[in-house]
Formats: structure tokens, C-alpha cells, sequence
């Protein structure tokens, strides 16, 4: 086997495979070749040389303004727990924030009145988001009603807390946010980068 032979056989897998199913087939393949020399069996490798076809970047995935809509709707406000989520869940919306910076805003990240938090990102770097009013109103809401039946700020300084008023995990937003929307009747994929890419 020689370079030109893989290549023709890459030529060939492309006609009828995806981008992705061929390069997982150069991979095995080289990686058998890598073996070969690696054992004496062969001089040189015929692979190492040949390119991977490229593999375009999937678009995230993201929820229309009706799926936001229909995932809101399915949240019971009634409940201090269900006030909470609907906050959380817009503030996530309207300001594009990562689940980690989401869940790590403390009370004093907080600036209802002139209607912005304070987000410490990667590498500790913060910035200052702007947030809507509807995202406001919901979160003021939030701790005007529930918050202090779940915690106080002695307790745990995290805007957002869990049934034991302590600050809510990653799991614990995904388990939410999986719960909603099945409630909702969704059917696409929803994560919680889900909201980070609809709000961009």
C-alpha cells in the first residue's frame, strides 16, 4: 500500500460517506499504519501524509422565540421554587450568560435599578451585562417573595439557591431545565447552552 492508494480510497469513502465518517475512517487508518511501522512490519507509514477532509462546524443548537415561550409558560409560579426558576431562567435568556457565571452571581452582582449584573467570566474577568425589563421584573420578584422563604443572605450569599437554600449546582439547573422542557412538549435538544446561543 502506498500514499497514492489511501488517497484514492479516501476519494472513493467521500463519494457516498459524510465528512465525519471519513475522517473517523483515515483516523483507524492511520492509526493501523502508526502500528505497522511502529512493530517493523512496514518502513514508512503511507497515511502520514494524507489530509482529513474537512469537517464543517454544526450550528448550536437554539430555541425560537415560540420554544422560549412555550418553556416559560410551563413553570409554575405559584411556588417559590417555580418563582426562582422563571427568574433564572430569563435572566439566562436576556443576558446570554454562561451556566457557571449564571449560577456564581451573588446578591451584590445585582443592579435592578439601573438594570445590569456584574459577571465574573473565564480568567476571573468581569463585565458588566445589561438585562431586560422583563428578566428584571422576574427577578425581583424572585427576591421580594421567594428568595427569603428558601435562605437568607447570612446563609447564602448566591442569587440563586436550591430547596436547602444553598447555592443551586450545574446538575441541579440542568435537571430543571430538562424538566421544563418536557413540560413544554419540546422536542429539539434543549441544554443549557441552549439559552446562551437563542440569546446570541
Amino acid at each position: 500500500v502506498c500514499h497514492d492508494d489511501v488517497v484514492e480510497y479516501v476519494m472513493k469513502l467521500s463519494r457516498y460517506k459524510a465528512p465525519r465518517s471519513v475522517a473517523r475512517s483515515l483516523s483507524a487508518i492511520k492509526t493501523f499504519f502508526r502500528f505497522l511501522t511502529a512493530e517493523g512490519y512496514m518502513s514508512s507509514n503511507p497515511a502520514r501524509l494524507v489530509d482529513c477532509p474537512k469537517i464543517p462546524r454544526r450550528l448550536p443548537d437554539t430555541l425560537s422565540i415560540e420554544d422560549i415561550k412555550k418553556l416559560l409558560s410551563a413553570i409554575d409560579t405559584q411556588s417559590p421554587l417555580g418563582t426562582r426558576d422563571l427568574a433564572m431562567l430569563e435572566l439566562a435568556y436576556a443576558t446570554g450568560t454562561r451556566v457557571s457565571e449564571l449560577l456564581n452571581l451573588k446578591l451584590q452582582d445585582l443592579n435592578l435599578e439601573a438594570g445590569f449584573i456584574r459577571v465574573t467570566g473565564k480568567g476571573s474577568k468581569q463585565r458588566l451585562v445589561p438585562i431586560g425589563s422583563r428578566a428584571t421584573q422576574a427577578v425581583h420578584k424572585y427576591l421580594e417573595e421567594s428568595r427569603p422563604r428558601l435562605t437568607t443572605f447570612e446563609s447564602c450569599p448566591y442569587l440563586f439557591v436550591n430547596k436547602k437554600g444553598k447555592r443551586l449546582s450545574r446538575q441541579g439547573f440542568w435537571k430543571i431545565l430538562k424538566g421544563y422542557a418536557l413540560k413544554a412538549g419540546l422536542r429539539k435538544r434543549v441544554t443549557p447552552h441552549s439559552l446562551r446561543h437563542s440569546f446570541a
